[in-house]
């Protein structure tokens, strides 16, 4: 790649009048260069060395370590011009995985990035507004759930612009001495942005995703802010809950040795001497079901859990090496959650991926604090310190209430509106009696009708999760759709529109989701068409949990509140105990308001909740 241009800041006198320079320009690249990856770790030395803006004629680098010598940039009078740019929502700040720059900033310059925005006062449909563009979030938006494209830097300069970009230097020594090869490899990459953000832009409005992208843009910062803020977690209670879990997983083990068992175990002079059998292999695994079971016809040619899991109600013996195989792998991942416990914060900091999944939900990892096990209830080891409350916010069937907004079913919508309950209303009808004699068992079925039928759930899978015989599963859906008629067109229109056009409906935002598959593989073309019906309600209820997550953030902001977890349809904030009524009514407004101006046609419900520890 052609040389950049760049001025190197190391004087507080030229700091002024560089920015000065950036203030009057409409879009700056922007990047970090960091001495860690998070600017929580514990390291020592662990700090911002450079930052970068660059406008169409100049890369200013401005190094940290020359402007703020004792360490304390947050302070630094210096650097003040550089808090204020930053903090402005003009000019635009282009940066890529500008999550990651977002909290750098915050943490040691103490300055939130395009701070001055407040999106409750907001315009509309510009992909300026807010002050900040993402070119990693704005390249997976085109692909549009495109799970063989990479969206690196690198990926993407290459794809867009066509140049090549040369990374070796990003894992280079950025605390001591820097080289004039380092200072030009940072200025290059913010110099960079500019060029990008015009193809993306282009891109983005070709393909009418210019809403949706400012929805996401507008993420950044509250998730940012999310992960400095972290989760306390008792870790005392944890282990205790982990020592619950061992002790039943080893009972268990114990009762399936002796119940697979080959043969009885031998007497010694030391007493019963059993030779185990290891649960993890398939061939001794298999032997042991084939005669315990007795018919081999009924063994799967896999020992999976979801081929097991239609034995499991009728031989008990299978439920229990499920349940086995369920507290290994939470045994495994509640000793890796306590290794990820900040010493210096005694939180845990996880890393949210903004669009984790192609319908646009958010995944977690390092570690994932949205799956944490419901087994022997260790969500409450998740717990307000003293003098703190949590407010545990979640929506109220918001994937059925977006169903009935896009489906405008009457009996959907007429339910939502009138209060009524859903399931019980839906048992009422499939089941062909009043609704005050229907069954716990009724609305049970029911339940799991009007979630499954979210994601294309089919006659087979309905009697595998019920029990049911796949005949009366089959009998079930049909009185399903045949009460729920608009539904059941949509539905079908959803899923033959993936599969005839490779594309699904938008979303509430205007997502855009796009389907490969062989035409000729059935499979392939059955997995679109559940696809197609689900993308856009998922999608939709992603939408939503990231503009009430943006929302809420403004209307947080300086009162010592703040979120730490969101989980799909939940979103857990910490409050000082004293105002955690008003906090709780501010996060229940504020998530309804992003609800409302997506979901028309049916009440947006949220039921909040202060307590202790994080429970529903």
């Amino acid at each position: 790649m052609e040389e950049t241009g760049y001025k190197l800041i190391a004087d507080e006198a030229n700091v002024g009048p560089a920015c000065e320079s950036l203030s009057r320009r409409p879009e700056i690249g922007f990047d970090t260069e960091t001495t860690a990856l998070s600017p929580l770790d514990e390291k020592k030395g662990t700090r911002v060395r450079l930052v970068q803006l660059a406008s169409d004629d100049a890369a200013y680098v401005f190094d940290l370590d020359k402007l703020a010598p004792g360490g304390d940039a947050a302070r630094a009078e210096a650097l003040e011009p550089l808090r204020r740019l930053l903090a402005s929502t003009r000019p635009v700040k282009i940066a890529h995985n500008a999550k990651f720059d977002a909290k750098w900033v915050r943490h040691f310059l103490g300055v939130e990035l395009c701070g001055d925005y407040d999106s409750r006062a907001a315009g509309k449909n510009e992909v300026e507004r807010g002050g900040l563009f993402d070119t990693l979030l704005a390249s997976q938006l085109v692909s549009a759930g495109e799970q063989e494209d990479r969206h690196s830097l690198a990926v993407v300069a290459e794809r867009y612009l066509g140049k090549t970009v040369d990374k070796t230097l990003q894992v280079s020594d950025w605390g001591g001495e820097l080289s004039p090869a380092q200072i030009e490899y940072a200025a290059r990459d913010a110099a960079l942005m500019l060029p990008l953000r015009a193809k993306l832009v282009g891109a983005l409005r070709a393909n009418s995703l210019t809403r949706i992208a400012q929805l996401e843009f507008e993420c950044v910062v509250p998730l940012a802010a999310l992960e400095l803020a972290g989760i306390y977690l008792e870790q005392a209670c944890w282990r205790g809950k982990l020592k619950e879990i061992e002790r039943r997983r080893n009972e268990l083990y114990e009762r399936l040795q002796d119940e697979l068992a080959e043969e009885p175990a031998q007497q010694s002079l030391f007493g019963p001497v059993r030779a185990d059998l290891n649960l993890d292999s398939h061939v001794q695994l298999t032997r042991a079901l084939t005669r315990v079971i007795g018919d081999p016809k009924r063994i799967p040619d896999s020992t999976r859990n979801w081929k097991l899991e239609p034995l499991a109600a009728e031989f008990p013996v299978v439920g229990r090496i499920l349940e086995y195989r369920t507290l290994q792998k939470t045994l495994k991942f509640g000793e890796t959650l306590l290794e990820s416990v900040n010493p210096e914060t005694g939180r845990i900091h996880p890393h949210f991926h903004q669009i984790g999944a192609p319908t646009g939900r958010m995944s977690c990892t390092d570690p994932n604090v949205q799956q944490i096990p419901h087994a022997f209830d260790m969500r409450r080891c998740f717990r307000a310190p003293e003098g703190r409350k949590l407010v545990v916010a979640d929506y109220s069937q918001i994937e059925l209430r977006i169903l009935a907004d896009f489906t405008n079913d009457r009996g959907f919508v007429e339910a939502f509106r009138s209060g009524a309950d859903l399931h019980r209303t839906t048992a009422a009808q499939v089941f062909n009696v009043p609704v005050e004699s229907v069954s716990k068992e009724q609305r049970d079925f029911a339940k799991r009708l009007n979630f499954g039928v979210v994601y294309g759930i089919g006659a087979r899978r309905f009697a595998l999760l019920t029990g049911l015989k796949e005949t009366e599963a089959e009998d079930l859906l049909r009185r399903y759709f045949s009460t729920y008629r608009e539904l059941d067109a949509w539905l079908r229109e959803a899923g033959q529109k993936a599969v005839r056009e490779r594309t699904a409906l938008r979303t509430v935002a205007g997502r855009l989701f796009r389907f490969n598959f062989d035409p000729e593989d059935k499979q392939a073309a059955s997995l679109a068409q559940r696809n197609g019906k689900n993308a856009p309600i998922q999608g939709s209820s992603a939408d939503i949990i990231k503009r009430a997550l943006r929302l809420l953030h403004d209307h947080l902001r300086g009162t010592g509140a703040a979120i730490v977890n969101v989980i799909h349809d939940e979103i857990v904030v910490e409050c000082a105990a004293g105002g955690a009524e008003g906090v709780s009514k501010t996060v229940e407004e504020a998530m309804c308001a992003a609800g409302e101006e997506y979901v028309r046609a049916v009440p947006v419900n949220v039921e909040a909740k202060v307590a202790d520890e994080w429970v529903k």
